[in-house]
Parts: C-alpha cells; sequence; structure tokens
C-alpha cells in the first residue's frame, strides 16, 4: 500500500464528515462554505470555516487552514496526539471505516508478485446453504455474520479449481477466506481494525482469527462492540497491532486469545507491550471461556449446554 494513494483518498474526505463524525454541528451554513464552532478550542464566536467546492478549512482564530490531512495534523496536535501525516491517515482511515471497510469488499486480485495461487473473482452477501450451515453450527447469526464476512467465489490459478468461502477483508486489502474444509487467505496476510461505535474509544479488543470476533459479539448479544477492535488473523500479525496501540491514548486492552501454549504466549508478549504504554490496563477474557480452545469453542459449548439444558 503505498502513500500516495492514501493521502489522495484522505483529502478527497469531505471535512463537513470529518467534523460531523466528531461531533460538531454548523452554527451557520449555505451552498458554498459552512461555519463551526472550533474544534481546536472553546469560543463562543464561530471562528472555523469550510469552503465546500475546495473541501478546504480555514480557522480564523489561528491563522491557519488547508486541507482534511492538514485539519486532522492540527487537531491530533492540539489533542495532545502523535501528529505526523501518517497518524493522520491512521486517523482518518480508523474514524471512517477507512478504504478497507468489509462491506465494501470488491473483486481483488492479488498483485503479480504474491505466491498465493488464489484469486476472489467475484463477491456477495453471504447466501450459499453450505456457509450458511457452517456458521450456524458455529452458533454465528447470519444477520451478523452479513456486517462483516462476504461470500467469495475463489479461483485457484494452480489447479484451475473454482470454490466458495466467507470473506473477511484486512487493512492491506487482503482477505482471510474460510469454509468448512479450506482456512487461508487470499493476498497480503496482516490484521484487520474495526472502529468502534465510541467517537473517542477507551479501550481496544484483540482477537485471533474474525470467528472469535463474531463469536464474542454473540456473547455480548451485540453487533459491535463500544471500543474498537484488532483481529489479529493469525499470531503471525502480532507486530503489525502495534502500530495500532502504541500511543493511541487507550486506556484498556482486552485480549481474547486461545487458551493454548500459543496463545498464552502471544498473550504474554502483548501484556509486556501493553506494560510500556501509558496508563494501559491489560484485561485477558480467557475466563469467559476457560476449559475451551477458543472462543468460538467456548461459545459453542455454552449454546449446546443452553439447549440441552
Amino acid at each position: 500500500m503505498t502513500i500516495s494513494p492514501n493521502i489522495s483518498w484522505a483529502k478527497a474526505i469531505p471535512l463537513a464528515q470529518i467534523l460531523d463524525t466528531l461531533g460538531h454541528t454548523p452554527t451557520r451554513q449555505n451552498n458554498h462554505e459552512i461555519w463551526y464552532h472550533s474544534p481546536f478550542r472553546q469560543e463562543k464566536t464561530a471562528s472555523f470555516h469550510i469552503h465546500i467546492q475546495k473541501n478546504s478549512w480555514y480557522d480564523f482564530g489561528i491563522g491557519k487552514g488547508g486541507d482534511s490531512v492538514d485539519f486532522v495534523c492540527t487537531y491530533l496536535k492540539t489533542s495532545g496526539e502523535s501528529h505526523t501525516v501518517a497518524d493522520a491517515l491512521r486517523w482518518l482511515q480508523n474514524m471512517t471505516g477507512g478504504v478497507n471497510d468489509i462491506r465494501n469488499i470488491e473483486t481483488y486480485t492479488p498483485p503479480s508478485d504474491t505466491a498465493s495461487p488464489l484469486f476472489i473473482k467475484s463477491s456477495k452477501p453471504v447466501e450459499h446453504p453450505a456457509l450458511i450451515e457452517f456458521l450456524n453450527k458455529r452458533c454465528i447469526p447470519l444477520p451478523l455474520a452479513k456486517l462483516y464476512l462476504k461470500e467469495v467465489r475463489i479461483f485457484n490459478n494452480q489447479t484451475q479449481k473454482r470454490f466458495f468461502a466467507l470473506g473477511f477483508l484486512n487493512e492491506d486489502n487482503g482477505c482471510d477466506i474460510r469454509n468448512p474444509f479450506f482456512k487461508g487467505c487470499v493476498g497480503t496476510k496482516t490484521i484487520s481494525f474495526i472502529r468502534g461505535s465510541r467517537t473517542t474509544p477507551q479501550g481496544i479488543h484483540v482477537f485471533e482469527g474474525f470467528m472469535d470476533y463474531l463469536a464474542a459479539l454473540v456473547m455480548h448479544n451485540a453487533s459491535r462492540f463500544n471500543d474498537d477492535v484488532i483481529v489479529l488473523n493469525s499470531l503471525a500479525c502480532l507486530k503489525h497491532a502495534v502500530p495500532y496501540i502504541k500511543n493511541y491514548g487507550y486506556r484498556v486492552a482486552y485480549t481474547w486469545l486461545d487458551n493454548d501454549k500459543a496463545g498464552r504466549e502471544a498473550t504474554t508478549i502483548l501484556h509486556e507491550f501493553f506494560a510500556s504504554q501509558d496508563n494501559l490496563q491489560h484485561k485477558k477474557m480467557n475466563h469467559l471461556y476457560e476449559g475451551h480452545k477458543d472462543v468460538n469453542d467456548g461459545l459453542m459449548a455454552k449454546q449446546t449446554l443452553t439447549i440441552d439444558g
């Protein structure tokens, strides 16, 4: 993923959308301009101006303006956060869902230098009976699954065979795929980041796989966590999670990793990292699925007991 396309994408985000996400409402507006109270300080008279057609801003109180990226850099700086362009791009992607929103998954072809022979030829809402049955056995309701997963058609360039699977997009536009007989990835393997419902999240949840994330939502009778979520998609992607947590201002980190040797070791590594961050408390959630390999296995056992009992 190159920086230039990300900057182009970021600069195209309407400033009014960003202000709305932050909870600011206009004091007055017309077809050409919008005025707000400054998002950088408390004031009685609106001094923050947006030129709609140019998608530019100017704050008369500080004598400064620019584009969407400039705005986020200034906003992060006034909030006491790291405020490089890279920080602004990540913030924008987190706040808006980014270009990699799973609900907008498109036909994807991996870069030509990838070693994977797999290609996603098409995607659509989950509707194949075999995939629905697979989700049912995993105790994942279809309406919840449809919020995060797509039914993807895969072509294997080596075997010339096709198959279908559940697809879960990651931050590098790769796609973790899974069906009852196969578990793998198309394209780059990395984490998936899911924005919480809070505008200013206080916590971050870390899951090993997307089935565990969906299972935790079922346990909480929710379609989304209040706080942010990282799905590692593989323990090998632990290091990719660090930039999404370091110096971001989270107060609590919740880990939902497997109850096996690898999961315990990864939890220990994360615990040591969390301890290096200021005021970041670590809460292990393993007690919710104690005695079971992972979150999804714990959910399935609980649902079976509920049915049998």
